[in-house]
């Protein structure tokens, strides 16, 4: 694939991705591109198909899967989401770097492919606090905030696994979670921005 080498950004939902994300995006406009993932999960109130997600019927999903169009997919709370080759060709072709919102058994299914993305672990500074953070959110019922919590110890074991990735953010202060992203992808941001004034 040509283009920028795409990152990676992966962690627990309500660790910090997103507002990371939102501020790289408005600090770097167009350096940047959002790969749209793929999810069988219905919208949620202001998403949009094809903004948010390319929201699609667990048959097309499957057929795609099938014929190799993915480079990971996983299943969660019996949905599927996963990230399309074409999603992110579709970025790499505006001359942008990729972002992939990715949970961990993405990033080791990326692992086997030849993507060569810089990962990065976004995690709390602790379960408790990002059970605050959920349901501060007020966007989840009991039971499926207890299923992110579980998938979030999970997730932050695995985490822990050496040379997974490149660099992990505990966000614990916001400030100091965005300069540490930021200078760990600054040599790509340069590099996206020579290759546009050439």
């Amino acid at each position: 694939m040509q283009g920028p080498r795409p990152v990676v950004l992966s962690g627990p939902s309500g660790a910090g991705k997103s507002t990371l994300l939102k501020k790289l995006l408005k600090d770097y406009e167009n350096i940047f591109g959002f790969s749209v993932s793929h999810t069988t999960r219905k919208p949620r109130p202001g998403e949009v198909n094809g903004k948010d997600y390319h929201f699609v019927t667990r048959e097309e999903m499957q057929k795609e899967i099938d014929a190799g169009e993915f480079i990971e997919h996983a299943e969660f709370s019996g949905n599927m989401y996963g990230t399309s080759k074409g999603a992110v060709q579709a970025v790499q072709a505006q001359n942008q770097i990729c972002v992939l919102d990715i949970d961990i058994q993405g990033v080791k299914n990326i692992k086997k492919t030849d993507l060569n993305p810089i990962y990065i672990s976004v995690q709390p500074p602790s379960i408790d606090i990002l059970e605050k953070r959920l349901r501060d959110r007020k966007t989840e019922t009991e039971e499926s905030l207890l299923k992110r919590l579980t998938a979030a110890r999970i997730d932050l074991e695995l985490s822990k696994e050496p040379g997974l990735f490149d660099l992990v953010i505990i966000n614990d202060d916001l400030e100091k979670a965005y300069s540490e992203l930021k200078e760990t992808l600054l040599e790509e941001i340069k590099k996206t921005q020579e290759s546009r004034k050439s």
